[in-house]
């Protein structure tokens, strides 16, 4: 049996292909601009330097006369002072964030104990009102409860 013989029919849902015209006004054409001079521009610069410097490297050390110990030398730096200077600015962070929880713990006391005598008043003045409050609704259940008691009723 075929889907429309048992009584359903389908569509098919066909695409659209939705064509949006390309923006002409003013600011477009500026980001266009500013997209190849601001972007593009200092990325393919700055990757043909690298590629360059990588080659003038290279020519420089495996030369007959390089001296590959020295280029190692030179990398190695070039790889371990950005670590060092990092590494100091952590080191900084860390003595900046220790030396101010010192002060922090210093001073937390007095006033840890001031908010606990207040949090301990609070508590007292609750207790006052929750009690004042139910106090009305107790003594009419004791009434209640002692005359049921005195009528033999439980």
């Amino acid at each position: 049996m075929s889907r429309s013989d048992e009584g359903g029919n389908y569509a098919k849902i066909q695409r659209m292909k939705a064509v949006l015209p390309k923006p002409v006004h003013e600011s477009y054409k500026r980001h266009r601009r500013q997209l190849i001079g601001q972007i593009i521009l200092p990325m393919v610069i700055t990757g043909l330097s690298f590629v360059a410097l990588i080659v003038l490297i290279n020519v420089a050390t495996f030369r007959e006369n390089g001296d590959v110990a020295r280029w190692a030398a030179i990398s190695t730096i070039w790889i371990v002072v950005p670590l060092m200077i990092a590494a100091l600015i952590f080191i900084v962070l860390l003595t900046g964030v220790v030396y101010l929880l010192k002060r922090l713990i210093q001073i937390t006391p007095t006033y840890t104990g001031q908010l606990q005598d207040f949090i301990y008043k609070i508590a007292v003045y609750i207790k006052r009102a929750s009690d004042a409050t139910v106090k009305p609704i107790f003594l009419v259940d004791g009434i209640g409860a002692s005359i049921k008691r005195l009528l033999g009723r439980k």
